[in-house]
């Protein structure tokens, strides 16, 4: 009989043991199921700030492209506008001469005397 009550006391005792690292095991699951839903709410809101960052980022690129839209399509400036005309009528006046050296009809168009009146002409521009 002593030795049945001594098996039951030590089993009791193990029972113990048993049911206190359930508590603690499960009390670590829950610690852990509480860190995973504070690690996941921080990485919604961490998600959703960057969608809000990325939202923004957006809006101000789309500002930026119709700012630059609406400069493309203004009017250009009279100094520029006055470039472009002399700019056309240079390639206008010597179309001809390299027409006829692209064809093989003249020597190339573009000699020491002709760099000169480009500089004159350019010059004469500038004082006008």
């Amino acid at each position: 009989m002593t030795s049945l009550l001594a098996q039951e006391i030590r089993l009791s005792k193990r029972h113990k043991e048993i049911i206190s690292q359930r508590l603690m095991l499960l009390q670590q699951m829950e610690d852990k199921f509480i860190d995973k839903n504070k690690e996941k709410a921080s990485q919604t809101k961490a998600a959703e700030t960057a969608f809000k960052r990325n939202l923004s980022l957006l809006m101000d690129i789309e500002a930026a492209e119709k700012s630059l839209q609406t400069r493309i399509h203004s009017i250009p400036s009279p100094e520029v506008v006055s470039l472009e005309t002399l700019y056309w009528a240079s390639v206008e006046e010597y179309i001809p001469k390299w027409e006829q050296f692209l064809l093989g009809r003249a020597p190339y168009p573009i000699g020491v005397e002709n760099e000169n009146e480009a500089e004159n002409t350019i010059q004469n521009e500038a004082q006008g």
